[in-house]
């Protein structure tokens, strides 16, 4: 008698075949879009303008640009808070990306069985 919920001759079934070459592909396509989000760059400005910041898709800081009349000596504070938040919103520029990419890639596989 045969065992229940195995695969006669342990060969896969068409359905698992397809499904495994769908993985495959959609692998293949994920490290594609992957080197692309990599080579973009996210810009975001805080203090009007005054601060700006660069990431790489990398979320890599790449530059960061001040205009003159943020650079106040007497506030070294407000100059540092406006950099830190242009970067932030740079980061988040880039991971939205990033799950924007993943969300493309993945929105098939909500019909899988795990």
């Amino acid at each position: 008698m045969a065992k229940r919920g195995g695969f006669p001759g342990g060969a896969m079934p068409g359905n698992m075949t397809n499904l495994m070459k769908q993985a495959q592909r959609m692998q293949r396509q994920m490290e594609e879009g992957q080197k692309e989000l990599e080579t973009k760059e996210f810009t975001a400005s805080s203090g009007g303008g005054a601060v700006e910041a660069t990431v790489s898709g990398k979320k890599d800081l790449l530059k960061v640009t001040l205009s003159e009349e943020v650079v106040d000596p007497e506030d070294i504070e407000m100059l540092q808070d406006l950099i830190v938040a242009a970067v932030n919103e740079a980061l988040r520029k880039a991971e939205e990306a990033s799950a924007e990419l993943m969300g493309k890639m993945t929105g098939g596989l909500g019909g899988l069985p795990f």
